[in-house]
């Protein structure tokens, strides 16, 4: 019989910490191995147990559920899931969860004490299980200012020049924390545009947009339709939208039925830029689970680009670009904090 996967429930209100016990239990692969009432409490309870994965509430006394997370990314790294009313409403406080360490997050349908947390049950057990396969030993090390590779003059366009170049970049689980190490180390003259696909549902990629913009050169935000590509400009797809390009300056955007269950999907903005680029593509896929993006991976290989993935040992889900490993259409394969560098490399080859 294979071993249960033992999860610590951490909520400050003992109904919530019995009702999430008791939706994730109804799954016969999931034992709770305990509750704990706080951050303190869940630190304590985190080294106890060594739990495959914690679910975190955030507002909790004595110690918040984000600086808990903080500690136990740096004491006892163990994947996280964040539940909690916040990561509905307040998104850039999801953000930072994701960005400290959390492998996902599942929001509670209706606040603090959610009566209707049945809704999210599927949700939940499918993210447990998913986090109890993340590899999260990188995710606790904090992301070290470094200067950004600079671009020899000669390959440098004035910013806000219309691009003969495009980076695409992809990301899912962990990908949020992935691309604070990537985005940042990017410089400002950038001699591309970047488009950047991270599964993530409506209202929390444009705080993504916003914090990679407060922590980068380049000027970062979350797409709009009718947008113009520009070198050292970088656009997030917009949760729940496709983002496409509808000639080869202009971004559009639109609601087509879901690619490989998820909108935005990677492969669709690879599949309308590839008619516009061609072989000046260079595609990025990162962490995450499934197979997004290596359909359009083999798409700018066809078309004599280049492409990098991200290497399993600093991946929190080895899925996306493993795949594109296996299908041999990966150029470069690297740690996430050279992946920056090797960007720039490829862009004045």
């Amino acid at each position: 019989m294979a071993k249960k996967i033992d999860v610590l429930v951490v909520d400050d209100s003992a109904y919530m910490r019995k009702v999430v016990s008791n939706l994730l239990q109804s799954d016969e692969d999931i034992f709770v191995v305990d509750t704990a009432r706080d951050g303190l409490d869940a630190l304590e309870k985190v080294k106890k147990w060594k739990p495959d994965v914690v679910t975190l509430d955030v507002e909790m006394p004595r110690l918040d559920g984000l600086s808990a997370l903080e500690r136990i990314m740096r004491e006892c790294p163990t994947p996280v899931v964040m539940l909690s009313s916040l990561t509905q409403e307040g998104s850039e406080t999801t953000i930072r969860a994701l960005t400290i360490g959390a492998v996902d997050f599942v929001p509670k349908p209706s606040g603090t004490i959610s009566l209707d947390i049945h809704k999210v049950k599927e949700e939940l057990i499918t993210k447990v299980k998913v986090a109890a396969r993340a590899s999260v030993v990188n995710l606790g090390t904090p992301v070290v200012a470094v200067p950004p590779k600079p671009v020899v003059p000669s390959a440098v366009m004035p910013v806000g020049a219309i691009p003969d170049k495009l980076v695409i970049i992809g990301s899912s689980t962990g990908g949020p924390n992935a691309l604070q190490q990537i985005v940042p180390r990017l410089p400002g003259n950038l001699p591309a545009a970047v488009l950047i696909v991270q599964h993530m549902p409506p209202r929390f990629t444009n705080s993504l947009a916003n914090r990679l913009n407060e922590t980068s050169q380049l000027e970062v935000r979350e797409a709009r339709e009718g947008d113009v590509l520009q070198c050292g400009k970088a656009f997030v797809a917009p949760g729940g939208y496709h983002m496409v390009l509808i000639s080869k300056t202009v971004i559009g955007l639109n609601q087509n039925p879901p690619v490989h269950s998820v909108r935005p999907a990677v492969d669709v903005t690879f599949e309308s830029a590839v008619n516009y680029y061609k072989s000046q593509i260079v595609g990025v896929i990162l962490t995450g689970m499934g197979y997004d993006g290596s359909r359009g991976m083999a798409l700018v290989k066809k078309m004599g680009g280049k492409t990098i993935v991200q290497n399993e040992e600093t991946s929190v889900v080895y899925g996306m670009p493993r795949v594109v490993v296996e299908m041999g259409k990966a150029d470069r394969i690297l740690p996430v904090q050279k992946i920056a560098d090797e960007i720039v490399t490829m862009l004045v080859q």
